[in-house]
């Protein structure tokens, strides 16, 4: 018999297949629809740190009231964020009694405020399993240097692992000149879990109505190759766990980055594509293929093409692409 089950952030899961944070996962009938169609986890849409500030402004700048009485001010700073945690804390309790399998609560931040710090305490009262921060900080800033954009990251784990008990996760970009040698040393920090890579904004240009809108919503199946690379090359080196995430659309995809050494891979774009049935057929895919090379679990094939195992690490390093076809003319 064929064994999927996966420990992850020691927590214990049917199979590896994470539901990721999206639209996908903001409502329980979501959540129940992924239960039902297989997936081992699912991670709730982020809570934004960016969108709650936007409210407050708004509110403020809607009413005015803070010209007149200073004190409203803080009133409607306090009730927005409050409105927005208590519906968010009331989705983790309703889907942790509707669901067997763990939930995992995500914030998405964009600084080391303590503001939202607090927000993760309450989300573990609430009952969830695990906690996601969903970190991007964009390395526009021409007069900031790249050691303080990532002084953010490690400031927001000590912060959140200070007040939490349940495993934290950590979702970052590859926008990092020392990639390995940070994302090492993220690996100490305390946390469970590191998912390469989260998927942002790509703005593009209407050259008609000359705007700025976006683009590549979804991933594409090619859009896997950077995450199998980084996967294959940090998963030995690590302390902690590693999720893939990002262009993971089909069961070959799941098997592939399973190699590479990921403990678990996220899916959101398939499923929005091609509906919550690619689950399944995700499962059946992996299930078949562990059949017919005689594997009786994941941890048995888990890493074997990681740097560590394949006997031509080297193929993952090679960023040179125009030498293996200079004799084309």
């Amino acid at each position: 018999m064929v064994n999927l089950e996966t420990n992850w952030m020691g927590l214990k899961l049917k199979n590896p297949i994470v539901a990721g944070s999206s639209g996908l996962t903001n409502s329980l009938e979501n959540i129940t629809d992924l239960e039902r169609n297989g997936v081992g986890a699912v991670i709730l849409k982020s809570l934004f740190e960016e969108q709650i500030r936007q409210k407050i402004n708004h509110s403020i700048n809607e009413t005015n009231a803070g010209a007149y009485y200073p004190e409203a001010e803080d009133y409607i700073r306090e009730y927005t964020q409050s409105d927005a945690l208590t519906t968010y804390l009331d989705l983790i309790r309703n889907s942790k009694m509707a669901t067997g399998i763990p939930v995992i609560a995500s914030i998405n931040c964009l600084s080391d405020s303590d503001e939202w710090v607090n927000y993760a305490e309450k989300i573990e009262s609430a009952g969830a399993d695990g906690l996601e921060l969903n970190v991007f900080v964009l390395p526009s800033d021409i007069n900031k240097k790249g050691e303080e954009n990532e002084k953010v990251y490690f400031n927001i784990v000590e912060k959140v692992l200070k007040v939490v008990n349940i495993p934290v996760s950590l979702k970052i970009s590859y926008y990092f000149s020392g990639l390995a040698e940070f994302v090492t040393r993220l690996s100490w920090t305390g946390i469970k879990n590191l998912t390469l890579f989260n998927r942002f904004f790509s703005p593009d240009i209407d050259i008609e109505t000359l705007e700025v809108k976006s683009s590549f919503v979804f991933s594409s199946p090619s859009d896997i190759a950077t995450s199998l690379r980084w996967v294959a090359m940090l998963s030995p080196h690590v302390k902690c766990d590693i999720s893939a995430s990002t262009g993971v659309h089909d069961g070959e995809g799941v098997i592939k980055q399973l190699l590479a050494g990921a403990q678990t891979v996220q899916t959101v774009s398939t499923l929005y594509k091609n509906g919550l049935k690619e689950i399944p057929e995700m499962l059946d895919t992996l299930t078949g293929w562990m059949k017919r090379h005689d594997f009786e679990n994941i941890d048995e094939f888990r890493g074997k093409l990681s740097v560590k195992s394949y006997e031509n690490p080297a193929a993952y390093e090679r960023v040179q692409f125009m030498k293996y076809f200079s004799g084309i003319e």
